[in-house]
């Protein structure tokens, strides 16, 4: 579940030093160093630490999809930092994005305002995806949640969903693997969770 590439992931992207993952541990500094050095095993009581620490259970909000909306990213006003985090009740092993959920066209499974968390990076051929449902980049710009139907030719490709009609004869630009998702109301009482002042320990 948390391995040491996990850990020095999250201590490259956050630039956070050893030393002050030692502490969020409470371990002294050395241990740090004996974990990344395959001398000693993370205790099941240091994941919870390790992982709020070095933000591995976080993914960025990096916009909008469409499930029936029309999502257009040249439009679209979100930060370069995106909308926010969203934050997992678990770590994650490889870099990933979320983005929230406009429109009804794959109800009863997607809710407009649920989250959908994908891999960043494009990881398989496009032929992989047949059948999948799957966030995608146009070559236009669009951005849309749908279910990748082989097309007329290898380089095109039929979008469908529950509840539209088809966009047919569509090239991709990108595929976002789907890595999880979250109903909104789920989220909303992570939200709240994670919102409530910790009690201190005596």
């Amino acid at each position: 579940m948390l391995d040491v590439a996990m850990i020095e992931r999250g201590l490259e992207k956050t630039g956070k030093s050893k030393g002050g993952l030692a502490a969020a541990m409470g371990v002294r500094p050395g241990a740090v160093s004996e974990i990344l050095g395959g001398e000693r095993l993370v205790k099941a009581s240091e994941i919870i630490p390790i992982m709020e620490y070095l933000e591995l259970n976080l993914a960025p909000i990096m916009g909008r999809v469409g499930a029936g909306a029309v999502i257009e990213p040249d439009y679209e006003q979100v930060p370069p930092e995106g909308l926010g985090d969203i934050t997992l009740p678990f770590p994650i092993m490889e870099e990933t994005v979320a983005f929230e959920i406009v429109g009804d066209s794959m109800l009863p499974k997607y809710e407009s305002g649920d989250v959908i968390v994908v891999y960043k990076d494009q990881r398989h051929p496009l032929s992989s995806f047949y059948g999948e449902e799957a966030v995608v980049r146009l070559k236009t710009g669009e951005r849309y949640l749908k279910t990748i139907e082989r097309g007329k030719s290898p380089s095109v490709v039929n979008l469908t969903s529950f509840n539209a009609k088809p966009i047919v004869g569509v090239k991709l630009d990108w595929v976002g693997e789907i890595c999880l998702s979250m109903p909104k109301g789920q989220l909303e009482r992570l939200r709240a969770k994670s919102a409530r002042p910790r009690k201190k320990g005596k």
